[in-house]
């Protein structure tokens, strides 16, 4: 037996049922017909985009294999499996675009090291009159030299931009934002806590088993982590639209 993981989930990062509905109405507003979704992992704000829009197909790109299977699964259960692809490689370099809409939510690093290259990327693979939905970190607030050494493995100030740099930045590769919001702390928790739950009461009901220390140690510390970029770490949803 291996502890369940992410069952509890609908989204892979700290977005509301309200702020999805929201984002797909507005992304769906110009009537795509592609849908490009990077790093789409199960793909869900690509599936509930091509229910909105009938003529649209969809192309999801990941290298979670599992992600991909539940993410077909999911099209083949609400009758969109004729309309979804899920393909398993690298988005680096990718010919799968341009597409109508772009979907890059918290995977822009599959794109190129550095956000302006990404950005520069996303501009590439977008349509002239279409859109982006870019989901990206910002900090909120600088953090400080304890709490960088208590989040991810070598985490620096340069890891992010604060708000305003990034929108900037985004400016400077072709787009002008339509839309600015950010994750909540709500959804930062739901998040979060969704991410650990299964495994956190797996691990009350089977204290003695083989794997409980290592799951233990790891959920700790994750936890840990994330506590200590609570309020500090933002995500930013900027819908993009591409200057002609």
């Amino acid at each position: 037996m291996t502890p369940p993981h992410r069952t509890r989930l609908t989204f892979h990062g700290p977005l509301s049922e309200t702020r999805a509905d929201a984002l797909v109405q507005r992304l769906t507003r110009h009537h795509p017909t592609t849908v490009l979704d990077i790093g789409c992992g199960p793909g869900e704000l690509m599936l509930r985009v091509l229910a909105t829009t009938p003529e649209a197909t969809g192309t999801g790109i990941d290298l979670d294999a599992d992600d991909l299977a539940r993410g077909r699964k999911a099209a083949e259960d609400r009758g969109l499996a004729s309309r979804a692809r899920f393909v398993e490689e690298s988005a680096t370099g990718t010919t799968r675009g341009p597409a109508d809409l772009v979907l890059c939510v918290g995977s822009s690093q599959a794109l190129g090291g550095r956000l302006p290259d990404a950005l520069k990327e996303l501009r590439r693979l977008v349509t002239d009159h279409g859109r982006v939905l870019l989901g990206e970190g910002f900090w909120q607030r600088t953090p400080t030299p304890d709490e960088l050494s208590r989040m991810w493995p070598d985490a620096a100030v340069t890891d992010h931009p604060d708000l305003a740099t990034l929108i900037g930045t985004a400016i400077d590769a072709g787009f002008r934002p339509e839309w600015t919001e950010t994750a909540s702390l709500d959804e930062w928790e739901a998040f979060e806590s969704g991410y650990l739950a299964d495994t956190e009461v797996w691990l009350a009901e089977h204290p003695r088993h083989p794997l409980a220390e290592e799951t233990r140690q790891r959920v700790d510390r994750h936890r840990a982590r994330w506590l200590t970029y609570r309020g500090v770490l933002g995500l930013a949803y900027l819908t993009l639209v591409p200057t002609a």
